[in-house]
């Protein structure tokens, strides 16, 4: 792998972490939105988000350690598939995303969009290529 995709992917790396640890601290300060997102027939769903929230902060720092970097990105991949009806739901049912308090129904459509990016995202950048000290 030549100097410039390393540096691409080593950045893409970091970002992504960052905005999943920001992700994280996120279902902290908005937990009451992001129970919303969960069916109310599911029992303990504010305690639901707060559980996923400190995930999103394991799995960040686990990306950066190059020991646990590609099972962190593969167990991150399968993550982002369970949460995503979450998503579905809110989508469907026209919740508004946390902190809002109007629904805009097509940045929630859109959003869904986002989703499979975000997993074809954290798998390449948490493959480790043989021979490489970061990675």
């Amino acid at each position: 792998m030549n100097k410039r995709k390393k540096g691409l992917k080593v950045l893409g790396l970091i970002l992504f972490s960052f905005f999943f640890f920001l992700a994280g601290v996120y279902h902290f300060i908005e937990a009451q939105g992001f129970a919303k997102m969960i069916p109310e027939f599911i029992p303990l769903r504010e305690e639901i988000v707060y559980i996923t929230g400190m995930i999103e902060f394991i799995l960040a720092v686990l990306l950066l350690i190059p020991k646990t970097r590609e099972k962190a990105g593969f167990i991150t991949a399968i993550y982002l598939v369970l949460i995503f009806p979450a998503n579905i739901y809110a989508a469907i049912k026209g919740i508004p995303a946390p902190g809002n308090e109007e629904a805009n129904i097509v940045l929630l459509w859109v959003r869904l969009l986002f989703q499979p990016l975000l997993i074809w995202w954290v798998l390449v950048v948490s493959k480790i290529e043989k021979n490489h000290r970061f990675y």
